[in-house]
C-alpha cells in the first residue's frame, strides 16, 4: 500500500502539461517549450520515485488506485502496476523528454508539444489500467495525437501515411472492442456480475475453449497491427520514414510496445489455453517477420526505412521469446521491450540529427561523416552495436534470454531465427560503412559534431544501453516474479508443464556472475 497516488499522477500529469500548453498564446513558444519540457521531466522524476517504492519480489499488481467510473456498466478507473508493466512505464517516463529535448521540431511548436503530452499521458495509461474498458480509452486515444504529429509535421507524404497508420490500427481496435464486450458479458452470463476489471475477467473467465480461441484472435488482431507483426506491419515504413524525428522516436520506441504489451497482459491472462494452440503460429509469425525484416532492411539505403524494417525483425525476436511460453523467453521479451525502445529511441534521434545537418537519409549520400564528426560516429557505433547484440551491451541480453527459452520448446524456430541477428550485423554495419566511412560526401563543408544539448538527449540512452547489457539483475529481478505468477496461470489454466529448465533460467541468468549478479 502507498499513501501516493502515483499510478494517477503519471497519467494525469503530461495530460494536465498538455492542456496548459495548449491553452498558451501562440506568442509565448519558448514558455511552451519549458513547460512542456518541464511536465514531461516531472513525470520522469515521479516515475523513478515509483520505481524506487516498487518492493521487489512479489509477481502481483502494486500501488494499485480504484474508483468507480461508470457504474451501471461495472466501469472503474483501476491502474496498477507489476514487475512487467514496470519497465514499460519507467521506459515512456524516459524517451519523451528525450525525444522533447532532442528533436528540435519549431513549427507550430505549440500544438506539436501539447500533442506529445497528450500522447504521453494516453501511453502511461495504456500500459498500467487494470479495466478493460479503460484501456481501450487509452489504446484509442494514442491514435488521435500520432496522427496529428505524423500528418502535421511529417515530411512530403505525411498525409497519407497518417490516414494509413489511423486506419490500420483503427480496424484493428474494432476487432478489440468487441472482444473486450463480449469478455466481459460473458462474465456476467457466468457470475451475475457485470464487470471490467481484469483480474476478476481472468479469474473465472465464463466461455468455453472456442469461444476463447475467437476471442484470442480478436485481441490478437488489434495488438499485432499495433506491434507490429508480421503480416500487419505495412503501415508502418511509411509511418516511419514520414514521420518527424520525436514522433518516430515515440512510435518506434514506446507505441510498438502497446501491441507485444497487450498480448502479455491480455491475451496470456485471459485466453491462455488459446495462446497455448495458437503459439506455433505466432512463433511462425514472429520468425518469418525477423528474417523478412533484415532481408528487407539489407536492401534499403534510406536510413529510415532500414530503421523501420529493422524494427520489425526486433518485434519478431519479442513475439517469439512470449509464445515461447517459457519463464525465459518471456522475461527476455520483457526486457528486450525495454532495450529496444532505448537503442531504437537512440537511432531515430541520431539520423534524425545526421538530416538536420545533411537533409538526406540516404546511406550513399553521407559517406565519411567520422571525420567531421567523431562522437556522432561513436555514439553510433555504440548504439548500432546494441541493436547487433553484441555482448555487454543491452539488446544481447534479451536476445540471448529470448533464444534460450524459445530453444527449450521450439529449438527449430528458435535455431532459423538465430539468421536475424546475423543478417542484423550485414545491414547495421553496412549502412554504417557507407555514412560514416570513405571520403566525405556531398555538402558546403565540415559539418558540426553533436551540440551539448544533443549528447545530453541521447546520454541517458547510452548510460542504459551500457549499464543494462553489464548489469541486467536489477530489472530481471523485479521482471521474473510477475513473469513467474503469469507462467503459473497458464499452467494452472491450460494445464501446460513447461520444462523445469525453462522456469529456472531467469533465475539462473538472474543469479549468475558478472553480468547478472544479485546485489
Amino acid at each position: 500500500m502507498t499513501h501516493f497516488p502515483y499510478l494517477d499522477v503519471l497519467v494525469l500529469l503530461p495530460a494536465g502539461a498538455a492542456v496548459a500548453v495548449a491553452a498558451l498564446p501562440k506568442s509565448l513558444a519558448k514558455v511552451a517549450r519549458a513547460l512542456a519540457l518541464a511536465g514531461s521531466v516531472a513525470t520522469l522524476i515521479v516515475a523513478a520515485a515509483m520505481a524506487a517504492a516498487f518492493h521487489v519480489g512479489p509477481g502481483g499488481f502494486q500501488m494499485v488506485s480504484r474508483h468507480s467510473w461508470i457504474r451501471p456498466f461495472g466501469i472503474s478507473w483501476y491502474v496498477g502496476v507489476d514487475g512487467i508493466s514496470l519497465l514499460l512505464v519507467l521506459l515512456t517516463a524516459l524517451v519523451f523528454p528525450v525525444a522533447l529535448g532532442g528533436a528540435g521540431e519549431r513549427r507550430n511548436e505549440r500544438s506539436f508539444l501539447a500533442w506529445m503530452l497528450l500522447l504521453e499521458s494516453a501511453c502511461m495509461g495504456s500500459f498500467l489500467s487494470l479495466d478493460l474498458f479503460l484501456f481501450f480509452v487509452f489504446f484509442e486515444l494514442t491514435l488521435v495525437p500520432t496522427y496529428f504529429i505524423i500528418g502535421g509535421w511529417g515530411f512530403s507524404r505525411a498525409g497519407a501515411a497518417a490516414v494509413k497508420f489511423f486506419l490500420y490500427t483503427f480496424l484493428g481496435s474494432a476487432f478489440l472492442l468487441i472482444g473486450i464486450l463480449a469478455v466481459a458479458f460473458l462474465h456476467r452470463r457466468a457470475t451475475g456480475h457485470l464487470t471490467f476489471a481484469l483480474p476478476a475477467l481472468a479469474a473465472r473467465p465464463g466461455f468455453g475453449a472456442g469461444t476463447a480461441e475467437l476471442l484470442f484472435a480478436a485481441f490478437t488482431a488489434a495488438f499485432a497491427v499495433k506491434a507490429p507483426v508480421f503480416p500487419f506491419h505495412t503501415w508502418s515504413p511509411d509511418a516511419y520514414r514520414e514521420s518527424p524525428t520525436a514522433g518516430v522516436v515515440v512510435l518506434a520506441a514506446i507505441m510498438a510496445k502497446l501491441g507485444s504489451y497487450g498480448i502479455i497482459r491480455f491475451d496470456l491472462e485471459l485466453f491462455p489455453s488459446a495462446s497455448l494452440r495458437f503459439a506455433p503460429v505466432l512463433i511462425a509469425l514472429a520468425v518469418i517477420g525477423i528474417l523478412y525484416g533484415a532481408v528487407v532492411a539489407a536492401r534499403q539505403s534510406d536510413l529510415k526505412q532500414m530503421m523501420a524494417y529493422s524494427s520489425l525483425s526486433h518485434l519478431g525476436f519479442i513475439v517469439l521469446g512470449i509464445f515461447a511460453l517459457t519463464t525465459q523467453g518471456l522475461s527476455g521479451g520483457v526486457l528486450q521491450m525495454a532495450n529496444h525502445g532505448l537503442y531504437t529511441a537512440a537511432l531515430f534521434l541520431l539520423i534524425g540529427m545526421i538530416y538536420r545537418r545533411r537533409r538526406t537519409w540516404q546511406a550513399d549520400n553521407l559517406s565519411g561523416m567520422q571525420k567531421s564528426m567523431p562522437v556522432m560516429a561513436a555514439v553510433f557505433t555504440v548504439v548500432m552495436m546494441a541493436s547487433i547484440g553484441l555482448p555487454g551491451l543491452n539488446g544481447f541480453v534479451g536476445e540471448f534470454l529470448i533464444l534460450t527459452g524459445a530453444f527449450l520448446t521450439h529449438k527449430w524456430w528458435a535455431s532459423v531465427a538465430t539468421v536475424g541477428v546475423v543478417l542484423a550485423a550485414l545491414y547495421l554495419l553496412w549502412a554504417y560503412q557507407r555514412a560514416f566511412h570513405g571520403p566525405p560526401g556531398g555538402g558546403d563543408g565540415p559539418l558540426p559534431d553533436l551540440s551539448w544539448r544533443e549528447r545530453a538527449a541521447l546520454a541517458p540512452l547510452v548510460l542504459l544501453i551500457v549499464g543494462i547489457g553489464v548489469y541486467p539483475a536489477p530489472l530481471l529481478n523485479r521482471i521474473t516474479p510477475s513473469v513467474d505468477r503469469l507462467m503459473a496461470h497458464v499452467d494452472a489454466s491450460a494445464h501446460y508443464r513447461q520444462p523445469t529448465v525453462a522456469r529456472e533460467g531467469a533465475r539462473v541468468l538472474a543469479t549468475a556472475s558478472p553480468a547478472g549478479a544479485r546485489p
